[in-house]
């Protein structure tokens, strides 16, 4: 997963304000916006504990819980950067607990790991009623939407409906087929999930063009999505919990099978961050621990990181602060162009829960 979608923000100058809160309004509480509201004073008092400005303090406060209009459970992350709002974003899921951090860097890894497993998928629902035939009347009732999980949760992609008279089902079922493969195409999905009446959706399927009929995964239920949520929403958690995309698995074995050889892959902070001044990762595997004590030094550029601050001082390099480690390793990938692979930790334990897969192995020394 690159992380292109922060540059804008590190195009910036720090410091920054990083604010991570749970802004869901159905909840059980009887006052919702009374509820943020007291989130948004808790989250101003950590800043200023913290050392932000008043223009910082001010900017976040009025972004949080600016999102009335999205529905169900969710959260958001704010950055500002002398006292302006740098970067506004909705997370699939609400924070476990709210958080802030003041500093010369934005904590934006808890974002980008929200933002995994970046599924690239097509959910389909045909509902039909009557009897199974193509001589019945009625409809069938067709909807679709293309998007990347787990986003889709908070920003749902372009939604297809149709309404098909049940005679005319067989051939409408081959042009929709058609438009669903370019919709697919465009994002590269590498799931199609199909839900809704066993017949109509049989039908469909067997017209898709084979694309994305070896792709498809069937799922039981209705096809009920609230407004403003992604389509089959609660089909979809299930399919996902717990998955990696196909890209970040083709990574990952790479990483696995270097490390077994002892060649382009490393493991470990030291490896890591050697990596990553180097210019040389490709990608970053990442245990996701938010509450890690590590910390890195850094300097002003992305690829000035280090283990200590006398080393980057051997570089050259004056103007050094310690940061979070993952906040100093989030720069770093996207001022390298790196990729970002978060994998469960029941799947691969990583040394200081990090590991590095190199664009290149070096040539080994001849001394």
């Amino acid at each position: 997963m690159r992380l292109s979608f922060l540059e804008p923000l590190y195009r910036q100058s720090g410091p920054f304000a990083s604010v991570y809160a749970d802004t869901s309004r159905d909840s059980a509480v009887a006052d919702p916006d009374a509820a943020v509201e007291l989130r948004r004073r808790h989250l101003r008092d950590a800043l200023t504990a913290e050392g932000a400005d008043q223009d910082s303090l001010a900017a976040a406060a009025g972004a949080v819980g600016s999102d009335e209009d999205i529905p169900g459970q969710h959260g958001q992350a704010v950055f500002t950067a002398h006292g302006r709002l740098a970067l506004l974003d909705e997370l699939p899921v609400p924070p476990a607990h709210d958080r802030t951090h003041f500093g010369s860097l934005p904590h934006t890894m808890p974002l980008a790991v929200q933002h995994a497993p970046a599924i690239p998928y097509v959910a389909v629902h045909v509902h039909y009623g009557g009897r199974h035939s193509t001589c019945a009347a009625g409809t069938v009732r067709f909807e679709a939407e293309a998007g990347v999980w787990p986003l889709t949760r908070v920003t749902p992609g372009h939604r297809l409906y149709e309404e098909i008279p049940v005679s005319d089902w067989l051939n409408a079922a081959a042009v929709l087929g058609r438009e669903l493969e370019g919709h697919g195409r465009h994002i590269n999905a590498e799931t199609v999930v199909v839900a809704g009446d066993v017949w109509a959706r049989g039908i469909l399927v067997r017209r898709l063009p084979a694309l994305l009929r070896e792709r498809v995964v069937t799922v039981e239920g209705a096809g009920e999505s609230s407004p403003g949520r992604a389509l089959l929403e609660h089909r979809l958690d299930n399919l996902f919990g717990g998955r990696m995309a196909e890209h970040d698995r083709a990574l990952l074995g790479a990483f696995l099978a270097q490390r077994a050889r002892d060649g382009a892959a490393g493991e470990g902070l030291s490896a890591t961050v050697s990596a990553l001044q180097r210019g040389q990762a490709k990608a970053v595997f990442l245990n996701n621990h938010p509450e890690s004590p590590l910390r890195l030094w850094a300097g002003p550029e992305p690829r000035q990181l280090a283990l200590t601050a006398q080393e980057l001082r051997s570089y050259g390099v004056q103007d050094v602060h310690r940061e979070r480690a993952d906040a100093v390793l989030a720069r770093a990938l996207v001022g390298t162009r790196a990729e970002l692979v978060v994998v469960p930790e029941q799947r691969l334990r990583l040394c200081d829960g990090v590991g590095v897969l190199l664009r290149y192995a070096e040539a080994p020394s001849n001394a």
